[in-house]
């Protein structure tokens, strides 16, 4: 694995945000050493069916920081995701700070805006994020290193963010009970995904690791802290030596029994743009439904 600047030492304060609606989880993550602060994979309300958007979730991650005399300098997106919208844009408006994901969300951009049909108009540069991260690069919170790790799979853009001993793995793994995401999404492969979860179990076994999404299997209460040992013993897609020919067998055969998520279809025209909702061309806020197309 390629030698990342990891320090066990910094040991970042980490709160969490449930949203049951998506069950996603967003974390505000602290600087011991000093106020600021990052937020990691946001959460905007949608009423699907009655469309309309409100920010009650975003909301509560503003009122914590501002409650706490925080300074918010990254807003960071681990994917595009494709079950929740994200709430960046309005989160900056309101305290600040940067917008980032990784640099392949141009890759996302060219294959969803062939998908929605947008026109010229919509950039497939990721201009719209204020910062594109390659794998190993760094950033600072305060006076804590950030360091982002390329872990595509899931999707092409994936990315893990490391702080400190704290690791943000997005959807590249779930709780040990939970396994693994799908990987049947348009770029998406399974043995990149294996490849993916290789490297964030070769790091250090104390490494904290933060699930984006935790849905309760068998009726038990949410969860979303784990370690890189306990997911190397237990997860029940990788752990226990699996090899990458079982995991792409079986990840494979599972996907193809999946549904698509309930918001795919506004997630991905959102969230491809930083958490922007398009609009049309009066400037109205509009989504697109392409018919068999995903």
């Amino acid at each position: 694995m390629t030698a990342y600047p990891i320090d066990l030492t910094v040991q970042p304060e980490v709160t969490a945000h449930f949203d049951a609606a998506t069950n996603t989880i967003s974390y505000i993550v602290k600087d011991p050493g000093s106020d600021a602060c990052a937020i990691v994979d946001s959460v905007m309300d949608i009423d699907y069916a009655a469309g309309r958007i409100t920010y009650d979730h975003a909301d509560a991650l503003i009122a914590e920081i501002e409650e706490r005399g925080l300074t918010l300098e990254w807003i960071i997106e681990t994917h595009v995701h494709a079950d929740h919208l994200s709430a960046a844009p309005y989160l900056q408006q309101r305290l600040g700070g940067k917008i980032g994901i990784g640099s392949k969300i141009m890759e996302v951009q060219d294959t969803f805006g062939k998908i929605f049909n947008e026109g010229t108009e919509f950039q497939r540069d990721g201009s719209q994020f204020d910062a594109l991260f390659e794998d190993g690069d760094t950033y600072r919170i305060g006076g804590m290193t950030a360091v982002a790790l390329y872990t595509p799979g899931h999707t092409p853009a994936c990315m893990v963010h490391v702080l400190g001993n704290a690791a943000f793995v997005g959807d590249t793994l779930f709780m040990p009970d939970g396994g693994s995401a799908r990987a049947d999404f348009p770029g998406g492969d399974a043995g990149q995904l294996y490849d993916s979860i290789q490297k964030v179990l070769s790091l250090p076994d104390e490494m904290r690791l933060f699930m984006c999404h935790d849905y309760g299997p068998g009726g038990r209460d949410i969860q979303w802290e784990t370690s890189v040992a306990e997911e190397k013993a237990n997860n029940i897609h990788v752990g226990g030596g699996k090899t990458r020919e079982e995991f792409i067998r079986f990840r494979t055969e599972r996907d193809a029994q999946l549904a698509m998520p309930k918001l795919i279809i506004p997630s991905l025209q959102v969230n491809m743009r930083a958490g922007t909702v398009p609009t049309d061309k009066d400037g109205r806020p509009m989504l697109k439904v392409p018919l068999n197309g995903l």
